[in-house]
């Protein structure tokens, strides 16, 4: 699993925006999303890079921490 900084998310649409996001280059990921502290915890097989892409494409600027 892992986690990204995620910057710009302020409500229940940006979670799912976000989560949308992800699941569409690996429909099969976990994404768990806390909003207050601005972390989305994925669980997926894709690389960082990609992730990042796809968070970034969504409208988010997104970093991976581990």
């Amino acid at each position: 699993m892992t986690t990204y900084d995620v910057k710009g998310m302020t409500c229940g649409h940006c979670v799912r925006a976000v989560t949308a996001a992800v699941q569409q280059v690996d429909a099969q990921a976990r994404v768990e999303v806390d909003l207050a502290a601005g972390k989305v915890q994925v669980d997926s097989t894709m690389p960082a890079p990609a992730i990042e892409r796809a968070i970034a494409e969504a409208g988010y600027e997104a970093k991976a921490l581990s």
